[in-house]
């Protein structure tokens, strides 16, 4: 019996390497994947998933409008769906990869954030909150060595921000992985500066 999974957790937490060594998994054993990404993730290329350790695949870009459930038609020969960067996914097509699981029982697993740099839950990831069947946080850790659930934007200068666009694409130039108590301390510290 097929499952969505919903595997999140913080800027460095190693999401798109966990997914890149499961499609390698897959592979070795003969099986045919479908790695997809969202369009607005462009980081590394338009249709290359990247991990910050250097594994790379190249992936089918999705675009807003794209109903996944629909596009699957063309990939029937594909054994499991693995999606990266999901938070960035539109509930429609959440609802889209549930279908694929329930109607044709095929797997699919989505890794990406859980909240952005306000701590507020993406549009993909909160609709993979409340529809899958498994979900599992790959945990990374703050600099004081606490579990960091925070994905801290930081400016040019290394200050933590607080206002801005929810979408700001980046690595660890833009982000840091915090604990909630550091990442408040931190805002705390720049107010009274």
């Amino acid at each position: 019996m097929a499952k969505l999974y919903f595997k999140y957790g913080a800027m460095g937490s190693s999401k798109t390497a966990n997914a890149l060594i499961t499609k390698f998994n897959y592979e070795e054993r003969g099986m045919k994947v479908w790695l997809i990404k969202p369009s607005v993730d462009v980081r590394d290329g338009a249709d290359v998933v990247k991990s910050r350790i250097g594994l790379s695949a190249q992936a089918q870009i999705i675009t807003p409008d794209v109903d996944l459930y629909a596009e699957y038609q063309k990939h029937r020969d594909c054994h499991v769906i693995i999606a990266d960067e999901c938070q960035f996914f539109t509930t429609e097509q959440i609802d889209g990869l549930r279908k694929i699981v329930d109607l044709l029982d095929i797997p699919v697993l989505c890794y990406g954030l859980r909240t952005d740099f306000l701590t507020k839950l993406f549009t993909g990831s909160l609709r993979l909150f409340e529809v899958a069947d498994s979900i599992t946080e790959i945990k990374t850790i703050c600099t004081c060595g606490k579990k960091a659930i925070v994905n801290a934007r930081i400016d040019e200068n290394g200050k933590v921000v607080t206002e801005g666009g929810q979408i700001l694409l980046g690595g660890n130039d833009s982000y840091v992985a915090m604990c909630h108590n550091c990442w408040k301390a931190e805002i705390q510290k720049q107010k009274q500066s």
